[in-house]
């Protein structure tokens, strides 16, 4: 989709027309350096195509520039819980290594420190190439106007013909509806200079009288759009050339990263968004939470603010941030096929689509909402705590400023995701846990400690993870590798959620913890333990179910492939 991105834009500088030679001459430099991405993208994929069934890139591989678009160790963990006279429970987190640029290094910094220096440097090309300085705002506010008017043309065309259907079938009902649907869009883009006396007709009771008199209005109509798209096109494209002159080469070359770091990041996102569908289709306050509102995907990250994984967080700063540019459609898939099931992107980089198709009988149970094309959202979060060594010399000598603003931020967000969520949804959608803490009150508690002074304050882990779950959101989990902190913070995870939702006695918690953090005949040391545990019932003390066959069923599997399972009878 990046690649697309730029082919794209290649197209719109070739349509720009004549221009007088210094603009020609920037216009072709920028061509060239566009060419030498595409090539680079086009190679990368080549590469790709060789891979062949269904695999996961390990750490050791991280390195590695044919891979760079894909994420490190893209796991998915379901721990299921299950009880003969209960409901099973499950309890998933998606598991992937830091999104980041691994291959180009981290010498200079990530992403955040590299574009706050470019922005800065970008004024002084500016002067020297004798082109108007835009800032990001201006630069993606043109990539706006773009996509709009992309989706315009073919928006009023496809209205227009409704309008001249109807009055064709003499259906005057069919002509209103027709006509209101126009004048709205008409009115929307009104500072277009569209024209919009045909909402005048809506009033007009017979639709044969109208046909006559509708078809030349609609094809001024047509015209007159097909004139401002082409203009807005032309001049958007205009600005956006200003914008890439002053890029060379810097620029070019961030956005690479850039691209290296969204791809790994909206793998990440894809993989738990499909998961936390398939695993809420029953569930209606979820589904009527998801078309309402959208969900908050909650990343989780231990990378430390010391050396090269200082600028792996600045990587993944931004990755996460632009989580944001992407919706959610949910279509009808073609066959149940596998191949018709997979989730393909569309959109520009300003905003990306992702269509995930589901069977038919899954997608027929879905609300209108959702099964009319609706574009969903998510609203991604980041909160990181560094916790091994490093951390303590970053704490100690260093700074730790990044990750105080990043959790300051992102607790701002989470905060008005709930206040929207809770106008919008009556909060019995949400679903039920056995610690009963109010939402608000654990938004509080996050509060408090994002803003205390506390050295590894693994509370705000704790206290965001909760909050996620309590909304329904997507849980992720992430540090350089996603291979040690990471089981250790998801395996702890999961025994405290056994402890507080299934009673699990305390007397066992440790026991539980180590059998789940053992390797299996089958582990290896790019991914956590692939086990099933059975719990009894005498772990879990005197509370628990009186049928006295619960058990635990612990998964790890890569996303996309299903993995051998061991069983073991003693935890």
């Amino acid at each position: 989709f990046c690649l697309s991105v730029f082919i794209c834009r290649v197209q719109d500088l070739k349509e720009l027309g004549d221009l007088s030679p210094h603009w020609d001459n920037l216009r072709k430099e920028v061509m060239t350096r566009y060419a030498g991405i595409i090539s680079s993208y086009q190679e990368t994929l080549a590469e790709m195509d060789k891979i062949n069934g269904c695999s996961f890139k390990p750490s050791c591989c991280k390195a590695q520039k044919s891979l760079e678009f894909i994420p490190i160790n893209l796991h998915t963990q379901r721990m299921r819980v299950t009880c003969p006279k209960k409901t099973d429970a499950f309890y998933d987190i998606i598991t992937v290594g830091a999104p980041a640029a691994h291959f180009q290094g981290f010498k200079g910094g990530g992403l955040h420190r590299l574009l706050s220096r470019y922005e800065a440097e970008k004024k002084s090309f500016s002067t020297a190439y004798q082109c108007i300085y835009y800032s990001p705002e201006h630069t993606a506010k043109a990539q706006e106007v773009l996509s709009i008017m992309s989706l315009l043309q073919p928006l009023i065309t496809r209205l227009v013909d409704q309008l001249l259907q109807a009055a064709h079938e003499h259906s005057s009902p069919g002509l209103r509806d027709a006509l209101k649907h126009l004048s709205d869009k008409v009115r929307q883009h009104s500072n277009l200079s569209l024209p919009s006396h045909l909402s005048l007709y809506s009033s007009l009771p017979q639709a044969a009288a109208v046909h006559k008199q509708l078809c030349p209005l609609v094809t001024r109509l047509k015209d007159c759009v097909m004139e401002v798209v082409e203009k807005a096109k032309r001049a958007m494209t205009f600005v956006l050339l200003q914008e890439a002159a002053c890029s060379i080469p810097q620029g070019f070359l961030l956005q690479q990263r850039r691209d290296i770091v969204f791809s790994q990041a909206l793998a990440a996102l894809a993989c738990g968004f499909v998961m936390r569908l398939y695993a809420g289709m029953q569930d209606k306050g979820f589904l009527r939470q998801l078309h309402l509102v959208g969900l908050v995907a909650q990343f989780e990250s231990l990378l430390s603010t010391y050396s090269e994984e200082f600028g792996m967080l600045e990587d993944m700063e931004v990755g996460i941030s632009d989580l944001q540019r992407v919706m959610f459609k949910i279509t009808e898939a073609k066959s149940d096929d596998l191949s018709d099931l997979q989730p393909l992107v569309c959109g520009r980089r300003d905003h990306f689509t992702v269509e995930v198709p589901l069977p038919k009988l899954v997608f027929h149970t879905l609300p209108e909402e959702i099964k009319e094309g609706k574009l969903l959202r998510v609203f991604p979060v980041l909160f990181n705590v560094g916790i091994n060594e490093q951390q303590t010399i970053a704490e100690r000598f260093g700074d730790i400023s990044l990750q105080e603003r990043i959790n300051q931020k992102n607790f701002e967000t989470l905060e008005a995701y709930y206040k929207s969520l809770s106008e919008k949804v009556p909060l019995e959608c949400l679903p039920c846990f056995q610690t009963q803490t109010d939402i608000k009150e654990l938004l509080e508690t996050l509060g408090q400690n994002v803003v205390a002074k506390k050295k590894k304050n693994v509370e705000i882990l704790w206290t965001a993870g909760t909050i996620c779950r309590r909304l329904n959101g997507i849980r992720f989990t992430s540090c350089k590798s996603a291979k040690d902190r990471t089981s250790m913070s998801v395996t702890l995870e999961q025994c405290a959620l056994l402890r507080d939702e299934h009673q699990l006695s305390k007397d066992f918690f440790v026991r539980a913890l180590d059998c789940m953090r053992s390797p299996s005949p089958l582990h290896d040391q790019h991914s956590l333990p692939s086990t099933i545990i059975t719990i009894p019932h005498r772990f879990t003390g005197s509370h628990a179910c009186s049928c006295k066959s619960c058990s635990l069923v612990f998964v790890c599997l890569p996303a996309g492939k299903h993995s051998h399972l061991l069983k073991s009878d003693e935890v």
